[in-house]
């Protein structure tokens, strides 16, 4: 698997592919949309204000998923110093920095209906704002500093540490006492959301994870194409 994305592969990667998973994208996102604003229920309590779950949640889950990665290639190029796997993690911190973002400001407008005001520090919420800070760190650490290997190794470690914070926010709903609810989909027990929310839910992350994957690739191959005609300019 891991081979699919070799600078050679990703380099003879055709527009044809990028093409058919946009196509893929808008279909499956159209869908998602019509199943989450007409097919799918409002929530008893909460009303129709449920739906903004439908964008807030996926967004949620690309965003950790996201820096997951970036915190793990950091570790696999500090130790293995495969350059290929920080221009992976580097052309994907864009990505999930937008979707951290989305999340954050979903969320406030989900919050809003749901809790009476738009934002409060609690612990959630404070360390996704902390995830938005390290996205922010790392993708400035790239732009900011001319030296490839001295900004791979500062955003390497940045990368590390963030990944401290990934456990916080997952577990921060049954750490603490918060305003937000406690998660209703995890990997050891049964989702306790109807079936009615979960299908458009889905839906609407996979049609969002193929988003994600179409601007990865494109930002990828743009990565490798610099890193290549940079190295030409210094081997010159």
């Amino acid at each position: 698997m891991i081979k699919n994305f070799f600078p050679n592969k990703i380099l003879s990667l055709n527009n044809r592919l990028i093409f058919v998973l946009i196509i893929m994208m808008i279909f499956i996102v159209i869908i998602g949309f019509i199943y989450a604003l007409f097919i799918s229920p409002p929530d008893y309590v909460q009303g129709d204000s449920v739906r903004i779950m439908y964008v807030h949640v996926p967004s949620s889950f690309i965003s950790l998923g996201c820096f997951a990665f970036i915190g793990l290639a950091s570790i696999s190029n500090l130790i293995f110093k495969t350059k290929f796997v920080s221009l992976m993690a580097k052309s994907l911190a864009p990505v999930g920095l937008v979707f951290t973002l989305v999340s954050v400001v979903t969320g406030s407008l989900w919050g809003k209906p749901t809790w009476g005001i738009w934002w409060a520090w609690d612990a959630r919420l404070t360390s996704m704002i902390i995830l938005l800070c390290f996205y922010i760190a790392y993708i400035l650490t790239w732009k900011l500093i001319d030296s490839f290997e001295r900004a791979n190794k500062i955003s390497s470690f940045i990368g590390i540490i963030g990944l401290f914070n990934l456990p916080v926010i997952k577990y921060s709903v049954d750490w603490w006492s918060t305003l937000h609810q406690p998660s209703s989909i995890t990997l050891t027990s049964a989702p306790t959301i109807h079936y009615t929310m979960l299908i458009p839910l889905f839906i609407m992350l996979f049609g969002m994870a193929i988003y994600s994957l179409i601007i990865f690739l494109m930002r990828y191959k743009t990565e490798i194409m610099k890193f290549k005609l940079n190295k030409k300019k210094n081997y010159k």
